[in-house]
């Protein structure tokens, strides 16, 4: 698995490479990173997952990952958790000795930044959204952003999944070393497995949003335009798709999402493991999100063949092109979505499936999960002089 030029140079690796994989939750790891630990793992790699414990840790364990678990406080910035995260991530890069940790979400990109830096451990920061820390002006928010200036010193690189979010690093002076900074352009999705299918024939029109229900995520503006709509379309349905009640800070009850049950004016489908049916049953895939990384679910929609509702906000506008393969609205303007979801519904059907395939085509050329694979191929043999 290594290069000659490895094998044979004076103090080359004997061990098989070592990968730390280090985010807030497993689920993630799991759900979008499948393509490069399959790659690390058929290489022979030891590919260790560090998370706090959820259901994904066996099916990770299952691909040939050792998983750790980890105690990380998603909400607020209590000194004593973070400061007991950034301990336990110093203590797991002294036992492991790997040969580069990967992290993501803004915790680990924090403290396990800092963590590898004390270890002498080398390591790469992948920014998957910037979340809170740019949509909010909170005391939170303030800390979080010094916290990154001090913390992105250390890793080797720090990629961005779209521009808009490496452009917010530099304009905010959060890059000590700006030449690290790279745009991998979303994490990229398996296009065998997301195949395209064609659009439903019927009557009845479905909308789905997937994703946790966070009010981020704009599910009260999704709410407030189903209500509007479903007077004047009442073959439109308004699906939800994803768990309620997470550990975030913009998280929405269950309580919240049998309310609107009970009004009739969504339908709850609750969560999966397989996203593929629920997408394939709907007619267009909705996510009116405050910002982005690069959103999975839409990679995913237009990779098969499902038109995009979406907001016009970064992340979202990587994926959508509007009047192209989806439409955009505005952020956090029910009025603004309600229109353009009612423009979908008023769309004839060969134009709905033009937009399906050219989503499809544009997923094809840009977001292709080996190209993003490559990418961490080739970090991997600059650091450690190791190919897999």
């Amino acid at each position: 698995m290594h290069d000659h030029q490895a094998a044979t140079r004076p103090g080359a690796r004997v061990h098989p490479l070592r990968i730390i994989l280090v985010c807030n939750t497993a689920w993630a790891i799991y759900t979008y990173r499948q393509g490069l630990l399959r790659a690390l793992n058929a290489a022979g790699a030891r590919v260790t997952v560090i998370a706090p414990r959820d259901r994904t840790f066996a099916p990770l364990t299952q691909m040939g990952c050792h998983c750790i678990d980890l105690h990380v406080a998603s909400k607020g910035t209590n000194p004593v958790d973070d400061l007991r995260t950034l301990l336990a991530l110093y203590g797991h890069y002294r036992s492991l000795k790997p040969d580069i940790v990967f992290h993501y979400t803004i915790k680990p990109n924090i403290y396990g930044s800092i963590a590898a830096w004390l270890a002498r451990v080398p390591s790469v920061a992948v920014t998957t959204g910037l979340g809170y820390v740019f949509i909010q002006k909170s005391r939170a928010a303030q800390i979080a952003r010094r916290l990154y200036r001090f913390a992105f010193r250390f890793p080797r690189e720090v990629w961005f999944l779209n521009r808009d979010d490496e452009a917010a690093f530099r304009e905010e002076n959060l890059l000590a070393h700006p030449d690290r900074a790279r745009l991998l352009h979303g994490e990229g999705v398996d296009l065998d497995q997301f195949a395209f299918t064609p659009l439903p024939v019927r009557r009845e029109f479905a909308f789905v949003l997937i994703g946790r229900l966070l009010w981020d995520k704009g599910v009260g503006e999704y709410v407030e335009a189903a209500r509007a709509l479903r007077p004047h379309y009442p073959h439109a349905r308004f699906l939800l798709l994803g768990p309620a009640g997470v550990d975030n800070p913009s998280a929405i009850t269950r309580g919240e999402v049998a309310a609107w049950e009970r009004e009739g004016v969504i339908e709850y489908l609750g969560e999966t493991a397989d996203v593929r049916p629920f997408i394939a049953d709907a007619d267009c895939v909705v996510l009116p999100s405050y910002r982005e990384g690069v959103p999975r679910t839409l990679m995913e929609a237009g990779a098969m063949g499902r038109p995009i509702v979406a907001t016009d906000v970064p992340g979202c506008r990587e994926v959508v092109a509007d009047g192209e393969n989806g439409l955009l609205c505005n952020a956090r303007d029910a009025a603004s979505l309600a229109t353009t979801l009612r423009r979908m519904l008023d769309m004839d059907a060969p134009a709905r499936a033009a937009m399906a395939r050219r989503g499809r085509e544009k997923i094809a050329k840009e977001f292709d999960e080996r190209i993003v694979v490559q990418r961490y191929r080739d970090l991997i043999r600059e650091l450690t002089g190791s190919t897999f």
